[in-house]
């Protein structure tokens, strides 16, 4: 017994090396503790044997026995429902077939292919296998090669946990040795499992089995090591902050550099986490004047107003003369130079009860028109007055007819179209009395007058020309 002692002992720490490297290497394994069991009788021999399975299940009379632990096997998964067996045991012959013999030492290292039918039967606990394979056993000291045929069954009471029981047929290749019988029963135990990526979680309890991860993380990695695992990290390969789902923010702005389009200069959210120095609501790097508040109609610049005449450069029609926000920043005539033209047009000269310019009057109303293209944007209201002579509905007409051929001498003279308007009042609006001749006279006459309302006197003027 203590040479089989010794030969269990050797055989544990041998396999217990194994299993540890194997560990390491996370592959699959199972480890096999239990008894054998060595018969020669139903091999279909002469006697003291007998033919082939005759009393297959008597073990009081043919089955060599040894108490306690007499066998250990180490399997590995190949794959496909595949895995390799290797396996060691010893024994004592007390029997061969009918005949007692003296204690024979019975040692066997044999090595299988088996298949398990575990997932085609599609019962977890109920797994069947085949096995053949080959081994070489040792008897009282002499040895002979063997052909292996297995059949089993693992009754698996957990993932990891299965009773075993199973039968091989060795054939020796010897003819000094006998064929025979060993069967085993014993619990096997399942050991490590697939790690496809290497990382020390096998698969199945690994969240990410393709790409080497962290215990903590379930198996899923952290590339930038900020404490926030890839797949829930908005910058995997940037240690960033929780509160941003593991992004930077360099500039400490509160705005992540994934979504900060200036992530070096501190800024504000609503620009994107860019900085608007002057407030105008244009961030810095689209401001052409970052540090004086402007409209982004003018690209962040205030608007100019080169002739400081109180009209901005965008609404001023005369940016460079100092004008009044009533002509859209275009000078208009003063007081003077209305004057000098109503003393001009106080000077024409019609033809009598007609509207016909007479010549000695173009000069004057070259002169006007010479002052009136001095003021560009200038609208001109031609007024055609009379004195109370004749009808009232003669003296409008008149008058609207004089108004309109001064008019018409101006457009001719260069004056644009769309700067004059003309009206005739009649003797609507005397500034002598006529009673006399002087005050007749002082009625008869052509004003010039600013038109403020362009739109309204065109308005009146078409009204007028209509009802003549």
């Amino acid at each position: 017994m203590k040479q089989l002692n010794k030969f269990l002992l050797a055989s544990l720490c041998i396999l217990s090396f194994s299993l540890v490297q194997a560990q390491d290497n996370n592959n699959p394994w199972a480890l096999g503790l239990g008894i054998n069991a060595v018969d020669f009788y139903p091999t279909g021999e002469d006697a003291p044997l007998g033919g082939y399975f005759d009393e297959f299940f008597n073990t009081g009379d043919h089955w060599n026995i040894v108490p306690g632990l007499s066998r250990i096997s180490l399997a590995r998964n190949i794959g496909a429902g595949f895995y390799f067996e290797g396996a060691g045991a010893l024994n004592q012959i007390t029997k061969f077939g009918d005949e007692a013999r003296e204690d024979l030492m019975f040692y066997s290292l044999d090595g299988t292919f088996n298949y398990s039918f575990r997932n085609d039967a599609n019962a977890g606990w109920f797994d069947p296998v085949l096995g053949v394979g080959g081994g070489y056993t040792w008897l009282d000291g002499d040895g002979f090669g063997t052909l292996d045929g297995t059949v089993g069954i693992n009754f698996w009471f957990s993932d990891n946990v299965a009773f075993t029981v199973q039968t091989i047929y060795k054939h020796a290749f010897d003819d000094d040795f006998s064929n025979h019988f060993q069967h085993v029963a014993g619990i096997k135990f399942a050991m490590g499992g697939r790690d496809t990526d290497g990382d020390g979680i096998y698969d199945k309890d690994d969240e990410c089995p393709e790409v080497a991860g962290l215990a903590q993380f379930n198996g899923c990695p952290d590339s930038d090591g900020d404490g926030i695992e890839d797949r829930m990290d908005e910058c995997p390969n940037e240690a960033g902050l929780a509160q941003f789902n593991g992004c930077p923010d360099t500039d400490g702005d509160g705005v992540p550099d994934n979504r900060d389009e200036c992530p070096t200069v501190a800024g504000l959210a609503e620009m994107n986490g860019c900085p608007d120095a002057d407030g105008d609501g244009i961030k810095d790097s689209e401001d052409e004047c970052p540090n004086e508040a402007g409209p982004k109609e003018n690209n962040g610049c205030p608007w100019q107003d080169q002739d400081n005449d109180g009209v901005l450069d965008k609404d001023d029609e005369c940016p460079e003369v100092a004008g009044t926000a009533a002509n859209n920043g275009c000078p208009e005539p003063t007081v003077e130079v209305i004057e000098e033209l109503n003393e001009y047009s106080r000077t024409i000269l019609f033809d009598l009860n007609k509207a016909t310019i007479r010549s000695e009057s173009e000069e004057t109303l070259q002169a006007i028109a010479d002052i009136m293209q001095e003021y560009d944007n200038t609208v001109f209201h031609i007024e055609g007055h009379t004195d109370s002579t004749g009808s009232e509905d003669y003296n409008h007409k008149l008058s609207h007819e004089r108004a309109t051929s001064v008019m018409e001498f101006l457009v001719n003279a260069g004056v644009p179209k769309n700067r004059l308007t003309a009206q005739g009042y009649g003797e609507a609006r005397p500034i002598a009395s006529n009673n006399t001749a002087k005050g007749r006279q002082q009625n008869r006459r052509v004003e010039i007058s600013l038109d403020k309302d362009k739109e309204m006197k065109n308005t009146e003027t078409e009204q007028d020309t209509t009802d003549m």
